[in-house]
């Protein structure tokens, strides 16, 4: 008892410069503790964090560089032609010595006889006669009744046509042309289409969705007949008729995947616009006397922008896709042109012997469409709102 007297004493008899009085500050309960965002600050923000999507991003801005300058990086043009350096495996100076990334220039194979002799006169025949530039190694010796002989061989083309200094980084094909070359080549011609088609579907897609979609009624009834009808012819109907009225080439083939490939994204905007065109915001322009043209440009169009680069994005790979398989089929691009698809068919014909010029291109229109695909996904994500943070 005695102990609180003496600290309410002591509390009482306090200095007053001890003291300052508190400003009460209006703002400070709401004042905001960081800067606001914009959805499109947060769904950039959300882009840059997706470490795959940015991967691809940078994968895929490598292959665009590659495709303009790829062509030039060495002294053969792409539809330059040589039978003595024809099918020539691929060798990359610095990488030769390095047999596991087969870049060495050699080919290796095995070949099988009922013993080590006979094995050995086919790998001699396959590849040339050239016995003195074919290193021979037996797996297994056979006795000439059930068990049969294997031998390993492995066989220096470069030095068996006196081209030691000479390197085809990717190989040549039939014909000697440099694979590099008329990779690259190749990959500009598929990504010139894919980025053509879709720019179109996007003109054309969005301008279409957006004016059915806002006027509605009849209008919109008679163009999305107009859809439905498109919709419903086959695309291979269509690059067929493209093909008998135009000459095959980039041309027709970006005509032809823009005649139905549009009517998708058409839809989707469509969609979006019916919902978006009773909101409040179109309501008071349409008020104010703001014309429809830019009612859709100004107030629609932005809104619906995310779902827009979603579906262009996924448009692009559909579109490399599919002029490869036209190009396989035979009915895209013609010899000598170049492309992934006809590139890819060419190789296909000699997979079992040479499987590089199968496995280059392939590899390669495997990546972009992959990192397309990844791209698209990590674009989804960032355009939407619960995926934010």
């Amino acid at each position: 008892m005695a102990q609180d007297q003496n600290n309410q004493y002591n509390e009482n008899n306090l200095p007053k410069e001890l003291f300052e009085p508190l400003e009460k500050n209006e703002d400070t309960s709401e004042k905001i503790a960081r800067e606001s965002r914009t959805f499109w600050q947060d769904a950039r923000r959300t882009l840059f964090k997706n470490i795959p999507a940015m991967l691809s991003l940078i994968l895929l801005i490598v292959i665009i560089i590659m495709s303009i300058f790829g062509p030039g990086m060495n002294q053969y043009g792409y539809n330059d032609q040589d039978l003595i350096r024809s099918k020539m495996p691929a060798r990359a100076p610095g990488l030769e010595n390095i047999s596991w990334l087969g870049l060495d220039g050699t080919f290796e194979r095995s070949f099988e006889g009922n013993d080590v002799e006979g094995a050995t006169n086919k790998a001699i025949q396959r590849f040339n006669n050239d016995e003195e530039f074919i290193d021979i190694e037996v797996i297994s010796e056979g006795d000439g009744t059930n068990n049969s002989a294997e031998v390993k061989a492995i066989y220096h083309p470069y030095e068996a046509k006196e081209m030691e200094d000479t390197y085809f980084w990717l190989g040549t094909d039939e014909l000697g042309r440099d694979q590099w070359t008329r990779i690259w080549k190749g990959t500009r011609v598929s990504l010139i289409i894919a980025f053509l088609a879709a720019g179109l579907d996007l003109l054309i897609g969005v301008g279409y969705g957006g004016i059915s979609g806002y006027f509605g009624g009849r209008i919109d009834d008679v163009m999305q007949r107009i859809i439905e009808i498109l919709a419903g012819i086959p695309n291979l109907v269509v690059i067929l008729l493209m093909t008998v009225v135009l000459q095959p080439g980039i041309i027709s083939i970006t005509i032809a995947l823009t005649i139905t490939g549009w009517t998708g994204m058409a839809r989707i905007v469509r969609g979006e616009v019916l919902k978006l065109k009773n909101q409040e915001f179109v309501l008071a322009a349409r008020t104010l006397g703001t014309p429809d043209r830019r009612i859709i440009m100004k107030h629609l169009m932005p809104n619906i922008s995310g779902i827009i680069i979603i579906n262009t994005m996924f448009t692009i790979p559909n579109a490399i896709f599919f002029e490869a398989f036209l190009s396989f089929i035979g009915l895209g691009l013609v010899p000598p042109e170049a492309s992934l698809g006809t590139l890819i068919n060419t190789g296909f014909e000699s997979l079992r012997l040479y499987p590089y010029l199968l496995i280059f291109p392939a590899i390669l229109i495997s990546v972009i469409m992959i990192a397309f695909n990844i791209l698209g996904d990590g674009f989804r994500d960032a355009f939407d709102p619960k995926m934010h943070k």
